[in-house]
């Protein structure tokens, strides 16, 4: 069964177990003192990647949010772990 919001149907990204996640990520970037356009490159991605995986606009999968942890000097186990405490 598919979560809902006021009756709608939501995409997962919109769940609100992942809610927390966006804010995270742009918290790791941010404390890596990287810019958007920074992390982007070092991810090979376009800048607007980042932006729309740092809004929720994009579901970040569990590759990407390894390299992610990489590209911002953060082991992704530390990740990982820092994730999972934001569950409780």
């Amino acid at each position: 069964m598919r979560a809902t919001i006021h009756g709608m149907p939501t995409k997962a990204q919109h769940s609100w177990g992942y809610q927390r996640l966006p804010p995270f990520l742009r918290n790791l970037r941010v404390e890596a003192g990287l810019t958007q356009r920074d992390l982007g490159e070092r991810l090979s991605r376009p800048q607007s990647w980042v932006h729309n995986c740092e809004t929720g606009n994009r579901r970040v999968d569990v590759m990407e949010f390894i390299g992610w942890c990489e590209a911002c000097d953060l082991k992704p186990e530390n990740g990982f772990g820092q994730v999972l405490k934001m569950r409780r």
